[in-house]
């Protein structure tokens, strides 16, 4: 790694992440085990977690053996005793990140009506990535389903990381 790469590295200005998405079962685990495994392999100390926000939302859910599956065949392996969160019952896990990413405008709308950001940073995946839209929900679309989003979600996540640092 070039020092100057290095150097940007080291002031990035987040450590708190906080992935968002509807029910926290397959998009934000897929986004938190890639921002994991960027912040890990560069030697960052990021803390970086993921909730649901939508009415749908549970705490206790599996992770989708789909996202499991995909993030897998890349090399991530997303822990096996995943469960989901209900942001809605943790208010204290949006209120603790200085960076709040949603997977759609959908879910960034409900977290700004849900609680006071006090101007954290709270942005799409893909405004982070510098663009507009949402990461399509992959459920019920089987395993290419799932691959489509991973890979889109990569391909924000690596644009995002750049502009960001």
């Amino acid at each position: 790694m070039k020092s100057s790469t290095i150097g940007k590295l080291k002031d990035f200005p987040y450590s708190k992440i906080l992935v968002a998405c509807s029910v926290n079962t397959a998009r934000s685990p897929m986004t938190q085990g890639f921002l994991k495994d960027f912040f890990t392999r560069n030697n960052m100390n990021v803390e970086v977690y993921s909730g649901g926000i939508s009415s749908n939302a549970r705490d206790g859910m599996l992770i989708s053996l789909d996202a499991k599956l995909v993030m897998k065949e890349i090399g991530i392996d997303l822990p096996e005793d995943s469960l989901s969160i209900d942001l809605k019952k943790r208010p204290e896990l949006i209120e603790k990140a200085n960076l709040i990413l949603t997977l759609t405008e959908k879910h960034k709308k409900e977290i700004i009506e849900f609680i006071n950001l006090n101007n954290k940073k709270i942005y799409t995946l893909r405004e982070f990535a510098g663009e507009n839209g949402d990461i399509e929900d992959p459920s019920m679309k089987g395993v290419e389903g799932f691959r489509k989003a991973r890979d889109e979600i990569k391909r924000c996540l690596d644009k995002g990381l750049k502009i960001n640092m």
